[in-house]
């Protein structure tokens, strides 16, 4: 057999293609023997992609004759990976047996090679569908924090990043399409992420370093959000949303179609939002001298002031498709204007427009995607990304702006796919980034800076019997470069006893503008970030598999962990960047060298992949040294506004640290229409000598009960949170709460379209929840009971 698979790979190597060309036709069925209809069945390491008819009939043209990896998938069941050899006969015949999977196994797009939660050495998750529409919020990271691993740093609903696994801001890439979203909202937690999750298809979150494929700012994770803006085929389908939500009067509007021609796609989406201050169960402000508040007969009195916000959209796209792939270009406009809570005392009093601060956004992207599958000796496809942003975010005071924050970003990926090399499936990949990001104003903590990239990666997998193994490397060389930072000349003072705590928070335009400097300078570095990835999947028995990456990823330190000196109202702190030291309550340029952030991370994963009971269980440590975080120096310093308001003083500094913890997530099939599902997650964040990391989430654990039939649907979802009494020094601890939430949808045809009528409550206990990762935990907790009434259609 050995000899005759040999003779048939040196045939194939001697013969012209067309000789060489295959008809297959095969059939996927389930367990009981019955059709599985709309699976999909691919070739690894070629484009080659078809979907089964309604009896899970399938037919391919054009294969070679030799050893070909099928990969097949199907939604409700696990996916299937069979090694084929082809025969030298004109045509075969295949059959493929799906299993049933209780959790659900969707492909990650993010990665050019294949990544799904079942499968990868390195864990991931995917939010999209019918569970998508139904977690969606208008912020998203509070979309997110549901899945395992994922967090919100809640900014009172108007911003909110997601932090995986502990770690945020400029540790987790946040893009769409594969591309840098390009905002500001990796700088300040109340900087909004200008993205837009009502029209998109998928979100996928990679946990655990990802910067072998999104570079030096996803050593913490990546989430990509994946929409059809770049049309990828013609055919005529549509999705349209309209919502009310009684918690903040939110109502919600949106739409997005894509028809087409042979050989030209189109597409286009928008969106409208927009709703007042959000209801809270109990007074916004916490008083930590008095926990017993409580709830009343009045909690909907309760809101969180300037919490309001109002979105707008559109995004248009097309395409040109021909039968080696495809080209097209998009362009979005998205705009949002949204309170910032905690500028004013007085949390439940109502702010007039005159009084209430506020963001106005505007952005403009341009993307520009690709595909070309080639018949080439060496190459089966190139991937092209391209991108323009054009990013302004301006911060409204007392009716004039006050501080604006600008972000022109132009990206470049090339990935290069070979052909299967000794059955070796992957590719090199190209990057480039030039970010321009700008802050002028009273609030302008980070001086004007440009960051450039340069980036070359490697990734490779081979099945070897029952194991996957995945090899990846990257190389980046990251500039940073500034030619106007200032060195203020400030007074720097322990805090006095008669000050008033709240001050600091207030704004007041009557005080002198023309701050004293004691130094302004050019500063330009370089740094050289290498990360290092390899990780196997053995599936040691049947319907069972472990997984273990190890990885060494290495960051170069984000412009405003070095360059900022000023206060940054949303943290309510005067911060300090890395570049600088104090000495006797006065700041000098420092003589610490600027290094690399390295994370030495661990990630074993324990996977039941089919069956009526799944489960994914992973464990992660993870080492990081030269860690940049913020210390309080004891310090304070006037806040700019006047001279008696007072912030207090943080300064970067780096240190090791040691994060570890764990994801669980079990699926159980109690039968065709009830399903439960159990999780938990948990991440320690400390320092490698002493104490604890600040805004680090505390253990939680849920379950979520449902039961679906062809028209109905409905879910319990119970979450507990437990208390964080791990703090830094200046944090308070956070009392634990349990939030209960539910939906009912019910889905009919009308008018030649399906539609979903559905009604959602959130918080429906009316429990006071305060966010352990958010700034605003002590002023702004979740909203109360909200009860969200909707509609959606397809076509």
């Amino acid at each position: 057999m050995k000899r005759r698979s040999q003779l048939a790979v040196l045939i194939a190597a001697l013969l012209p293609t067309s000789v060489l060309a295959k008809s297959i036709e095969g059939v996927v069925l389930n367990k009981q023997g019955k059709a599985v209809a709309n699976a999909a069945v691919e070739v690894e390491g070629s484009d080659i992609k078809v979907t089964t008819d309604a009896n899970g009939k399938f037919v391919i043209t054009g294969l070679k004759s030799g050893l070909k990896e099928f990969h097949v998938v199907a939604p409700g069941y696990a996916h299937l990976h069979r090694d084929i050899t082809l025969n030298s006969q004109d045509s075969q015949s295949l059959s493929f047996n799906l299993q049933r999977s209780p959790i659900e196994v969707i492909d990650i797009e993010a990665t050019p090679i294949h990544m799904s939660a079942m499968e990868s050495a390195a864990p991931v998750s995917v939010l999209s569908g019918e569970k998508l529409r139904r977690q969606q919020t208008a912020t998203l990271g509070d979309s997110l924090e549901k899945l395992p691993g994922v967090n919100t740093n809640f900014h009172a609903k108007v911003a909110s990043t997601p932090i995986i696994r502990g770690l945020s801001g400029p540790r987790v890439m946040i893009t769409q399409n594969g591309l840098d979203v390009s905002d500001v909202s990796r700088v300040g937690p109340d900087h909004a992420v200008a993205s837009e999750a009502s029209t998109a298809q998928q979100i996928e979150v990679l946990r655990g370093p990802a910067t072998l494929f999104y570079g030096s700012g996803a050593i913490g994770g990546v989430v990509n959000i994946v929409d059809n803006r770049v049309p990828t085929d013609s055919t005529t389908r549509g999705e349209w949303n309209l919502e009310h939500n009684s918690v903040d009067n939110q109502k919600v509007a949106s739409f997005n179609a894509t028809t087409g021609t042979d050989s030209f796609a189109f597409y286009a989406d928008a969106f409208w939002r927009e709703s007042d201050d959000y209801d809270v169960p109990v007074a916004a402000e916490l008083e930590h001298d008095d926990h017993e508040h409580g709830h009343t007969e009045h909690s909907t009195d309760y809101v969180v002031a300037n919490s309001n916000e109002e979105s707008e959209g559109f995004t248009l796209g097309t395409s040109y498709l021909f039968n080696q792939g495809f080209v097209g270009l998009a362009v979005e406009q998205f705009n949002r204007q949204y309170g910032i809570p905690g500028h004013s005392h007085g949390a439940e009093e109502a702010l007039s427009e005159e009084e209430a601060v506020f963001a106005d956004l505007e952005q403009t992207k341009v993307q520009l995607l690709g595909e070309y599958n080639l018949n080439s000796k060496w190459l089966n496809k190139i991937n092209l990304r391209a991108g323009f942003t054009d990013y302004e975010h301006a911060e409204i005071e007392h009716g004039t702006v006050g501080t604006v924050f600008e972000n022109n970003t132009n990206e470049l990926r090339v990935d290069l796919m070979h052909n299967p090399f000794n059955e070796w499936n992957g590719g090199i990949s190209f990057h480039y980034k030039h970010a321009d990001v700008e802050a002028q104003g009273s609030e302008a903590f980070t001086p004007p800076s440009v960051t450039q990239s340069l980036a070359f990666a490697l990734m490779e997998e081979k099945h070897f019997g029952d194991f996957l193994v995945q090899l990846g490397g990257r190389v980046e060389r990251v500039t940073i470069s500034a030619d106007n930072v200032l060195l203020p000349d400030i007074d720097a003072h322990p805090h006095e006893p008669e000050a008033d705590d709240h001050e600091h928070s207030g704004h007041d335009h009557d005080h002198d503008d023309h701050a004293a400097y004691t130094r302004a300078f050019d500063v330009e570095h370089e740094f050289t970030p290498v990360s290092l990835s390899a990780g196997v999947v053995w599936d040691f028995a049947p319907s069972y598999n472990l997984g273990l990456s190890v990885s060494r990823s290495e960051r170069a330190p984000a412009a405003s962990e070095l360059l900022s000196f000023g206060p940054h109202i949303g943290t309510g702190s005067y911060e300090v960047g890395a570049l600088f030291d104090i000495h006797d309550d006065h700041f000098a340029l420092s003589e610490q060298s600027i290094d690399l952030e390295t994370a030495n991370n661990i990630d074993l994963t324990l996977r039941k992949t089919q069956g009526d009971i799944g489960f994914i269980f992973n464990a992660f440590y993870n080492q990081v040294d030269n860690y940049y975080y913020q210390i309080d120096t004891g310090l304070y310093a006037e806040s700019g506004h006047d001279h008696s308001s007072e912030l207090p003083v943080y300064l970067y500094q780096t240190d090791d640290v040691i994060l570890h913890g764990f994801e669980a997530q079990i699926a159980w099939q109690l039968s065709d229409e009830f399903k439960l599902d159990l999780f938990s997650d948990y991440v320690r964040a400390r320092l490698d000598d002493s104490g604890d990391l600040p805004r680090t989430p505390p253990l939680r654990f849920g379950t979520e009960f449902s039961y679906q039939t062809n028209n109905l649907s409905a879910h319990i979802h119970i979450t507990r949170y437990q208390e964080q009494d791990r703090t830094a020094a200046t944090e308070t601890a956070t009392a634990g709460y349990t939030l209960v939430d539910a939906s009912v949808s019910y889905d009919l045809s009308l008018l030649n379209q399906d539609l979903s009528l559905y009604l959602r409550g959130t918080n429906l206990t009316d429990t006071e929840a305060r966010v352990h990762s958010s700034f605003l935990k002590d002023i702004a907790p979740r909203p109360g009971r909200s009860f969200a009434l909707g509609i959606r259609g397809y076509f």
